[in-house]
């Protein structure tokens, strides 16, 4: 486990970024780039996964689970595949955005197909931005941007 204020970024902040993708090789570059750019990455291979670790999973009523929508991760931004079965990251984009905490998020939305339509429909959702896959180094410096932001 690494000591805290090991991390390369300044000040010991590391931005926490949560992974989704059902493909793992996609999963695996985000991965890699993303840490290489001393970023924190949490991965999930679904929709569910991912809102199980939100703590937004829609199979438990959050007062048995003593849960508030999202308080249980602090992720700084989420980046998700598009289509993936199950849930598409469509869908994952607009529950998360549904909940009150979780909302001011950015969630990144890939995919490998460009589609003008898919891409209007994440971002009027409130996606921050859309990105093509592979994702490359040039990407993640938009993206460690982004984090810089918020």
């Amino acid at each position: 486990m690494e000591a805290a204020g090991s991390s390369s970024s300044q000040n010991g902040y590391q931005p926490h970024v949560l992974a989704v993708d059902d493909n793992l090789v996609d999963r695996k570059l985000v991965e890699k780039l993303l840490k290489n750019s001393s970023v924190k990455v949490t991965t999930a291979e679904n929709g569910r996964s991912a809102l199980e670790f939100l703590g937004l999973s829609d199979e438990h009523e959050h007062e048995h689970n003593n849960i508030e929508c999202g308080d249980r991760s602090k992720v700084n931004m989420i980046i998700t595949d598009y289509c993936m079965p199950g849930m598409s990251g469509y869908e994952l984009l607009k529950k998360i955005k549904r909940c009150s905490r979780m909302k001011e998020v950015p969630v990144v939305v890939v995919s490998s197909e460009n589609v003008p339509t898919r891409i209007n429909k994440c971002l009027e959702e409130g996606a921050e931005m859309f990105m093509l896959k592979p994702l490359k180094q040039s990407d993640v410096v938009k993206l460690k941007c982004q984090l810089m932001m918020n």
